[in-house]
């Protein structure tokens, strides 16, 4: 089967897949163009999502807050987290909008409490929870090498 694999930055490898071991993923034909699933190995969760560039692993927790991407919506290559409507970019591992609940993004750059459209505004409340609002870092993603075995897909895991 023919099927393409999205390349990933390097330096964003999840720790010790470079030397891990190869599992079984299922069979390539049966992760449709647009869909996500889970693949739980251990206590590992990864998300695999084919997108219209190729198919992607990565952590299956929204880098924010830890709720499971699987279960969010994929728009072309980008997740959406069905906690707080953060928006990742699998392609890059970015967050391309931060999640409602506000927080500092990969790079340190501090991103207020928002709103979605047509919803009363949220109060951001002073106090411990608007501090630790301040404090969150939302991370870039972390991807798990792939390769295709015949018809079936593998992922390299620590």
């Amino acid at each position: 089967m023919d099927v393409t694999l999205l390349p990933f930055p390097a330096e964003l490898a999840a720790p010790g897949t470079t030397s891990g071991r190869w599992v079984d993923a299922g069979p390539v034909d049966e992760l449709a163009p647009g869909a996500m699933k889970r693949l739980t190995v251990g206590d590992l969760d990864i998300l695999l999502a084919h997108t219209p560039t190729g198919i992607v692993a990565v952590d299956d927790r929204c880098p924010h807050m830890s709720a499971p991407l699987s279960i969010g919506d994929l728009d072309g290559c980008v997740a959406g987290c069905p906690l707080h409507e953060g928006r990742f970019d699998l392609s890059t591992g970015r967050p391309v909008q931060m999640p409602t609940t506000g927080g500092l993004d990969p790079d340190g750059v501090y991103h207020p409490v928002w709103t979605p459209a047509g919803k009363p505004a949220k109060d951001d409340v002073p106090g411990r929870k608007a501090e630790a609002r301040r404090l969150t870092r939302v991370r870039r993603l972390r991807y798990y090498p792939l390769r295709v075995a015949g018809d079936r897909l593998e992922v390299q895991v620590p």
